[in-house]
């Protein structure tokens, strides 16, 4: 092990880093309107089946993989399999696919920041009108905010894991929890709130279809940070003391427990708003949940309120979700960060520097394709229509990308490190591993089921989004 390679200085530190890395804009918004479409309790008994017997399984094998070599995605996979062209491909797309993904979620951090301000300074009713989120993504204003965020992610990456990683985990997930906590006892005070938890707690079973299954599994492995090499590169920070085992599981529970919680606050709210909602026809985008549809009930609070109780909660939500995209953001920025100080030997300041003119550039010209330059705006049509150069980034490396990496990780794991020296690894910080039924299920699910779903998700996708053809009829 390289002695000068930086830790992370404790294991809470660690799992509230990884935590936050998972926690992000989905959780907060999209994972409750998921659940309410798709059979409220029923979608949470499914999802949280899959986080346990799918997810689980690749976290833990990412965290191995990180440690064993103290390496990121590229270096950990060419050293493993002794730098074969083959697998080295899989380690590329492991630090590729979060540079890409740190694109656009930046972008959205910059909207978020936006409206955070705007939203301090009691400009509500203008959030809440028609046509202000296409307005303000699409005029000048957002890069200012954009400098904003990348100083802010800069600052934080540029003094390491322990002072800057580790420490900013330790102040902003309690901060978060707690406001989250705060924002759901008043959203329970409102009227017509109970209906939300009844929709969001009360299992309908028959609504568990073929395209609930697999919304659901998609979620928990989006939500989790699978797939983005974040987990690989954060293993390799782990001093050989750790229970990797141990800490997936508190990790998984922590992310869970926020997903959860958070549908306690969205829900209600909702219905607060809309007593004759139908959540079968809420968007299931968190962009368009967080831009257009919340502002509206933090406008109508007013008249229960009053002016600046609104602004107050607004204000609050936003800075929640800013706290969430930031924990996140760190984390995907910190992959390519890592490749280049392990793989090209550059400082951490120079590799911040690196990534940040060429992600800086990238995310220039993917504001610009929100409606300020016609070709970015309308680049391409495939699936269901025309689509963004922002909308291409997320299709590609978001949405398809994802399990795709996931599933190469599994076979790796399985066939070409070998489960025996995956045990090994495993067995280290965890002297009742060796034996466990956890090691038997590992070892069986990583090398036979986990890859043949993830590869379904995967082709499905690809047909879905780019040939809006669905391969299941669902």
């Amino acid at each position: 092990m390289n002695k000068e390679r930086e830790q992370f200085g404790s294991r809470l530190g660690f799992i509230l880093a990884a935590a936050g890395s998972a926690v992000g804009i989905g959780n907060l918004v999209g994972f409750p309107v998921n659940a309410a479409k798709n059979g409220g309790g029923a979608f949470l008994v499914v999802y949280a089946l899959f986080v346990i017997a799918l997810c689980l399984p690749v976290m833990i094998a990412e965290l191995a993989m990180g440690r064993n070599t103290q390496k990121g995605p590229v270096g950990a996979f060419n050293q493993l399999a002794k730098r074969s062209a083959t697998w080295s491909i899989a380690g590329f797309l492991g630090m590729l696919t979060p540079f890409m993904i740190a694109v656009f979620y930046t972008v959205i951090s910059v909207w978020i920041l936006g409206y955070l301000f705007m939203a301090a300074t009691g400009d509500l009713a203008f959030l809440a009108t028609d046509g202000t989120f296409g307005s303000y993504i699409s005029s000048k204003h957002i890069f200012a905010a954009m400098f904003a965020v990348v100083a802010i992610i800069y600052l934080i990456l540029k003094v390491g894991v322990q002072d800057g990683i580790e420490k900013l985990s330790k102040i902003l997930m309690p901060a978060l929890f707690f406001m989250l906590i705060g924002l759901v006892v008043f959203v329970l005070t409102l009227d017509n709130a109970a209906a939300g938890i009844e929709f969001y707690l009360i299992p309908d079973f028959s609504k568990i279809t073929a395209s609930v299954i697999n919304g659901a599994l998609s979620q928990a492995f989006f939500s989790l940070s699978l797939g983005m090499g974040i987990l690989v590169t954060y293993g390799s920070y782990l001093t050989r003391r750790t229970n990797i085992v141990g800490s997936a599981k508190m990790i998984a529970l922590a992310d869970t427990t926020v997903a959860f919680i958070a549908g306690l606050m969205v829900m209600p709210a909702i219905f607060s708003f809309n007593p004759d909602v139908d959540p079968s026809e809420l968007s299931s985008s968190s962009v368009g949940l967080i831009f257009v549809l919340l502002p509206k009930i933090f406008l109508a609070l007013q008249t229960t309120i009053g002016f600046v109780g609104a602004s107050a909660i607004a204000t609050l939500f936003f800075l929640l979700v800013f706290f969430a995209a930031i924990t996140s953001l760190v984390s995907i920025i910190e992959v390519p960060v890592a490749y280049l100080m392990d793989e090209k030997q550059q400082s951490r300041q120079k590799a911040l520097s690196v990534i940040g003119v060429v992600g800086g550039t990238l995310m220039v010209v993917v504001s610009l394709s929100m409606g300020m330059v016609g070709f970015l705006s309308e680049m391409v049509s495939y699936g269901s229509g025309v689509k963004s150069l922002f909308d291409i980034i997320v299709d590609i490396f978001y949405d398809t990308i994802l399990p795709l990496n996931g599933l190469l990780l599994c076979l790796f794991v399985s066939y070409r490190w070998k489960k025996q020296s995956f045990s090994e690894e495993l067995s280290i910080g965890n002297e009742g591993f060796e034996g466990s039924f956890m090691q038997k299920y590992l070892n069986l699910s990583l090398g036979t089921f986990i890859p043949v779903i993830l590869l379904l998700i995967f082709l499905n996708t690809v047909a879905d989004k780019f040939f809006a053809y669905s391969l299941f009829g669902f």
